[in-house]
């Protein structure tokens, strides 16, 4: 399992091609479930030129261990890569990436769901979206 939270920008894909180096697969992977969010130039029906997304660290990383050791426990999953971006982003930059690998398709889309919709909802991380005419906190998650 492996947890990164980063203000540096990342190529998701290249993040998976490095990660997996480091899996033992032995025969045993037949699935990988892949989620990368971006972020939109809109949301509530405004424009958006910019994110700024902040969280508490260390509280961060140990409720992000903890929902991924849920998923462990919940399926039967071989290795799991989650990375999440703070600080400013613009339209189009990846916010984050959750991939999952198990020994079969169900198990990894449902477990990468599971941590998806707890990023979503419950992690501790805050937005404040940059309009053409201010700023504002976002009060809910998707």
């Amino acid at each position: 399992m492996k947890i990164v939270i980063t203000q540096e920008p990342f190529d998701p894909w290249k993040e998976i091609a490095q990660y997996e180096k480091t899996i033992k697969r032995g025969g045993k992977i037949g699935a990988i479930s892949v989620f990368v969010g971006t972020m939109r130039n809109i949301n509530e029906g405004d424009a958006v030129t910019a994110m700024t997304l902040e969280h508490y660290p260390g509280m961060t990383e140990r409720q992000l261990r903890r929902i991924c050791e849920q998923a462990e426990e919940r399926w039967p999953l071989h290795e799991v890569l989650v990375i999440h971006r703070v600080g400013t982003l613009s339209p189009d930059d990846p916010i984050v990436l959750v991939a999952v690998w198990s020994g079969h398709r169900a198990e990894a889309y449902d477990a990468n769901r599971y941590i998806m919709e707890y990023l979503k909802s419950e992690a501790p991380f805050w937005k404040k979206e940059t309009l053409p005419d201010g700023s504002r906190w976002v009060e809910r998650n998707t």
